[in-house]
């Protein structure tokens, strides 16, 4: 899985990346994950990781850095963000800390989420 800690050191707190709409790579991502079928890629996360081949020699980079896997800007559009609870958790599962971009189709987790924007119902603001 995809962790990236979002606080210093001594303070608890990371973000899941649970999944990715792939733009490049893409015939990369399909020989890790042996698959040709886009959608199901990086759609959660550990289709996500098998995409990449994060794995424990992964642990504690730096994704600010330069090196093999780092975060950084895109200039790809994105569509309105969306917030629910979180999949697969008890505690704290009532609060609104799962964040997506509303409609996309590589969105992971419930299909409600899957739905395009304008059928859902919801307003424009992005909550849910």
């Amino acid at each position: 899985m995809l962790n990236v800690v979002s606080e210093p050191a001594g303070i608890a707190a990371a973000i899941l990346i649970r999944a990715l709409e792939p733009l490049e790579g893409i015939e990369l991502m399909q020989r890790h994950r042996k698959t040709t079928r886009l959608l199901d890629l990086t759609r959660g996360p550990g289709r996500l990781a098998a995409a990449f081949q994060i794995d424990g020699r992964h642990d504690g980079l730096d994704l600010c850095a330069p090196g093999s896997l780092w975060l950084g800007e895109t200039s790809h559009p994105m569509g309105p963000i969306g917030k629910t609870v979180r999949v697969g958790i008890t505690r704290a599962a009532d609060k609104l800390l799962r964040f997506y971009e509303r409609g996309n189709p590589f969105v992971s987790g419930p299909k409600r989420l899957l739905l395009p924007v304008t059928t859902r119902g919801k307003s424009s603001s992005g909550s849910e």
